[in-house]
């Protein structure tokens, strides 16, 4: 296996854009490379699946144990060039005092190779200092992982004075450099960067920063980096599979685009066929489905478009009453409620399936990783169990507070919440939850799905 961990101080430190410059670079090259998130963010492989047509997902010791971990990554080790990003900073995990869950931890976990992105915009020698201190950090958690280093904005004329002081002080490799762009346009809103489909030329973008990839990095060194690791240890994870179909629709647009792609993998094994609709633009839910998967996004931001689609929200409500299982995460939770508040101050209808109207508080209400358990039983998850994900939302909802029927928990310390609502077969909230974590979960709800479809008649669909 060929490929390392992109990783860096701090975010923000350009570690998004210089591994999309990388990924188009080594397509280029005809690695083969496919892209990983460390962590559970879903907007950075975005630009990874959209722009640059490069497939990937999730690395996370905290979603996945490590022989999960090892048992993806020797999937795709055979033919492809692995680059994977980091999420924060390197070594920012669990609670923000472990290394848990963090780059670093992934790196150790898959005996990959890490590059440290390192912002140098304002500073020289003090970048000796900012890169000692990781190496010397790392020292002590016992895996030194960090094989070399790439500057982000640093001027060519800077560049071979750091790269030869990196060397020699350090002993560890330059990897090259990437000088200030300014025809780099990505922002970024409060779920971190901003979706790729709002990004006027952004594939033009990207394609210019590789070809400035190609001049300022040291591929060698890449390359011989990449190579620096031994197979992961064999591994096997039992692989559930059912063999009768059905259909499942997942909503999918500019509102509603955030999936893990290990969820939507594992209900294909359990018998879904994925057909992919969109709650802005068509008018009726597909033919023949028995589920639907309403997942993240920023509905707030098209909350008019969405409240002017009666004709869908209506379809949705009637599925809902009607029994058909139903899961949805965050955005597609707000869809839910009977009203929502846009970016723009308005409140709009949504589709009604609960009480409630979804508002901006104006702060970040839970954040970071959860485990989901029931006291009671619903209809995918039963006492005893857990099911794994994560929380970050600026918009909370108002009414309904009182039919909230889980509790989510945080892995570190004692905070706990109420979490989730259930009406008839759909179970809908704020977590984004990770299936493989409880894949009787996920079985329980492909089955649901299965009853529903044949009860409905229409298995000529198929």
């Amino acid at each position: 296996m060929a490929g390392f961990v992109i990783a860096s101080p701090k975010s923000g430190s350009g570690k998004t854009m210089v591994v999309c410059g990388l990924l188009e670079a080594a397509r280029r090259r005809g690695l083969s490379p496919c892209a990983f998130k460390c962590g559970p963010d879903y907007i950075d492989g975005l630009f990874h699946r959209q722009v640059l047509g490069v497939d990937g997902g999730n690395l996370d010791s905290f979603f996945e144990g490590e022989e999960a971990l090892r048992a993806k990554m020797q999937r795709v080790k055979q033919e492809h060039f692995v680059i994977a990003e980091g999420a924060m900073g390197y070594f920012d995990g669990l609670g923000g005092t472990t290394a848990r869950a963090s780059a670093w931890e992934i790196a150790h976990i898959l005996g990959m190779p890490a590059v440290l992105v390192v912002d140098a915009q304002g500073a020289s020698l003090s970048l000796m200092a900012l890169i000692r201190g990781f190496l010397a950090f790392e020292k002590e958690l016992g895996d030194c992982r960090i094989r070399a280093v790439i500057f982000n904005r640093m001027s060519p004329g800077m560049y071979p004075r750091m790269k030869k002081m990196t060397e020699e002080r350090l002993g560890i490799r330059a990897a090259g450099y990437v000088p200030p762009l300014d025809f780099l346009a990505v922002g970024s809103r409060h779920l971190g960067l901003i979706l790729p489909g709002e990004i006027p030329g952004i594939k033009e973008q990207m394609e210019r920063l590789a070809d400035c990839l190609e001049e300022t990095l040291d591929w060698d060194v890449l390359l011989e980096t990449a190579k620096e690791q031994p197979d992961p240890a064999p591994t096997s994870v039992p692989q559930r599979c059912m063999s009768r179909r059905f259909r499942l629709g997942v909503a999918w647009d500019e509102a509603f685009c955030f999936y893990y792609r290990d969820n939507l993998e594992l209900l294909e094994k359990l018998g879904a066929e994925l057909v992919y609709f969109s709650p802005l633009h068509d008018r009726e839910l597909p033919q023949g489905i028995g589920g639907l998967l309403l997942g993240g996004g920023y509905p707030e931001k098209y909350a008019e478009e969405l409240g002017a689609n009666r004709d869908m929200a209506r379809c949705v409500r009637q599925a809902a009453e009607a029994g058909m299982p139903v899961l949805a995460e965050c955005g597609g939770y707000l869809y839910l409620l009977d009203e929502l508040e846009g970016e723009d101050g308005a409140v709009y209808p949504m589709a009604g399936v609960f009480s409630g109207r979804g508002w901006r508080k104006g702060k970040n209400s839970h954040f970071g990783y959860i485990s989901l358990t029931s006291p009671c039983a619903t209809p995918y998850l039963i006492p005893g169990e857990e099911i794994r994900g994560h929380e970050f939302h600026y918009w909370e909802c108002r009414g309904g507070e009182d039919a909230l029927c889980m509790k989510a928990a945080k892995p570190v310390g004692e905070r706990d919440w109420p979490a989730i609502r259930i009406q008839k077969q759909v179970m809908a909230g704020f977590p984004h939850l990770y299936y493989p974590s409880c894949p009787a979960f996920a079985e329980r709800f492909a089955g649901a799905c299965r009853r529903y479809w044949e009860r409905s008649g229409k298995h000529d669909i198929i």
